[in-house]
């Protein structure tokens, strides 16, 4: 039950995804969960977290925005996953991430990750620690938009 507890009180925490550049960021984390429909079909819905516990599936939700006069360019979004929490992907493919804290980025098909006996492995969705999205592409004043990932509680 404590588990639970900490584990909602984590995800509703502010994100602390991070941005320059003039560009704002906000975050939000939701539960999606399947709800039967009087018609006997299944919809999925988004809430927000109450409590979750091991297996509830959650989207994440970052918003950024140009609140500068001038565009931004050059500027990376960067988001660590809560440790309960197991990364199951993007909503666009064009992250990079760190298994190791924010060290060293990449693609996860070319990171690798050191296991309990010492050996190197291939890096796995659950060993992501951090997602971050590059923008090599100028931001014009006032625009916005919204990146979405995705994960499970372990």
């Amino acid at each position: 039950m404590f588990k639970r507890f900490f584990v909602a009180i984590a995800l509703m925490l502010p994100g602390t995804a991070m941005a320059a550049n003039n560009v704002s960021l906000s975050s939000d984390v939701f539960i999606e969960r399947k709800v039967a429909k009087p018609n006997g079909t299944t919809a999925v819905v988004l809430e927000q977290p109450k409590t979750v516990i091991p297996g509830d599936n959650l989207v994440f939700v970052v918003k950024y925005k140009n609140v500068g006069s001038a565009p931004a360019s050059d500027f990376s979004v960067t988001n660590p996953l809560p440790k309960a929490v197991a990364f199951n992907g993007t909503s666009d493919g064009t992250e990079i991430v760190s298994v190791d804290g924010g060290k060293t980025w990449g693609p996860l098909s070319v990171l690798t990750y050191p296991s309990a006996n010492g050996e190197v492995r291939p890096a796995l969705m659950t060993d992501v620690t951090h997602v971050k999205w590059k923008f090599n592409r100028s931001l014009s004043a006032g625009s916005e938009g919204k990146l979405v990932f995705r994960g499970t509680v372990k």
